[in-house]
């Protein structure tokens, strides 16, 4: 693996813009960001010392090909997609296929993970009457900075595609390089909008459906008992788990949002599933621990961060405004465990911050600290009325 030589962290965010098939689309963004996607490729650790081997063995080999059959009959349609990427950015399918599997192969063969993995992601939401606001740090490896891009994508297909019959999409989401939209930032023409945290169980599944997918899948939801459907993905279930912070800016009535924690399929086809709804005169946080399902986690490392990180948000009054969530996002008085991270022996980054005005109708993203600096841009959320 070649030596990369540290450009900073750069004050740009590319964006795509692009309409198709899903092979079209996921051919457009790998040859739009080829080079940011060999670049992340070459340089993940995680990829290249965990995975891939991982992959080299019989019990690894056996649990990538069953979680993809599972996906090519129930997701074809995203299997497609990230074939269109892995083709538009001469990348081998099986890398950016291990990537959205992540530590599921790790779990097949019993292998414990040899580098840091991610312990960031803090989400606030707040549901006042003159303020709708859901804000987000996107943390990631460190390997991830300057390794991401916007992918804003109209997708029109001839039929019904995979088990949730879905014809047409349209969103704009915030992507790792080489990854499918859906597992950061994102928002859709019917109004969702929504924010991930990633979560670490300690018992896996191959075979069943990577959150990667599941969260890709969330993009194409019409509405709250839609999404609810797809997070539960009846038939596997998830493999892996995350939390997802969201709500339907078209929704009747007030503004509700929620947070549903989402744990892998144990003993059952179906992920397990707690969605705690945010009423309006509420708020509410969460960062990277299971604070409702009872499943065993594992890196103590994210668990221990994210304590100190709720900690850090109780220190402030409730927010009530954007600025409150300023405040807290960019936060690092901890300096072993800061809300938004960047010091110089950093092995996590907070890559991007994200504020979604659901009043507005506006999504305001920075790629520095938001205490300390303007945003980067502001864009408005294209919805269908």
């Amino acid at each position: 693996m070649p030596a990369m030589e540290s450009i900073g962290r750069r004050q740009c965010i590319p964006i795509i813009y692009t309409r198709g098939t899903h092979y079209e689309v996921g051919f457009d963004v790998g040859r739009t960001f080829a080079n940011i996607i060999r670049s992340f490729v070459n340089r993940s650790k995680s990829l290249n010392e965990d995975f891939l081997p991982a992959y080299e063995t019989v019990e690894g080999r056996r649990a990538y090909e069953d979680t993809l059959d599972n996906l090519k009959k129930n997701f074809p349609q995203y299997v497609r997609e990230l074939e269109g990427t892995a083709d538009g950015s001469n990348v081998p399918f099986h890398k950016l296929f291990l990537l959205h599997m992540d530590n599921i192969i790790l779990s097949a063969v019993k292998k414990e993970v040899i580098h840091p993995q991610p312990v960031g992601c803090s989400s606030i939401c707040v549901n006042q009457n003159d303020q709708q606001l859901l804000g987000h740090t996107e943390d990631a490896l460190d390997d991830t900075l300057n390794h991401f891009y916007f992918v804003s994508a109209h997708i029109i297909s001839d039929k019904p595609q995979g088990k949730w019959k879905v014809r047409e999409e349209k969103f704009t989401s915030l992507c790792y390089a080489g990854h499918l939209p859906g597992y950061t930032m994102s928002y859709n023409h019917h109004g969702l909008v929504f924010s991930i945290n990633t979560l670490s169980a300690k018992y896996l599944k191959p075979g069943k459906t990577p959150r990667h997918f599941i969260t890709r899948a969330l993009l194409s939801a019409e509405n709250f008992a839609g999404a609810t459907e797809i997070l539960r993905d009846r038939g596997s279930g998830a493999a892996d788990g995350c939390s997802i912070n969201m709500t339907f800016l078209n929704q009747e009535g007030d503004r509700m949002f929620h947070n549903a924690e989402m744990g892998p399929a144990d003993k059952t086809d179906e992920s397990q599933l707690n969605v705690l709804t945010i009423s309006p005169g509420e708020n509410t946080m969460h960062c990277n621990k299971y604070l409702r399902l009872k499943i065993e986690e594992t890196n103590e490392e994210m668990t221990r961060s994210s304590v100190c990180r709720m900690t850090t948000f109780k220190s402030y009054r409730s927010p009530k405004n954007k600025q409150d969530i300023i405040n807290m996002l960019g936060d690092h008085t901890n300096k072993d465990y800061p809300v938004f991270r960047d010091g110089p022996g950093d092995f996590v980054k907070t890559i991007a911050v994200g504020i979604f005005d659901c009043r507005a109708k506006t999504w305001t993203l920075y790629s520095d600290n938001p205490k300390e600096n303007d945003p980067l841009v502001v864009l408005p959320l294209d919805i269908k009325t």
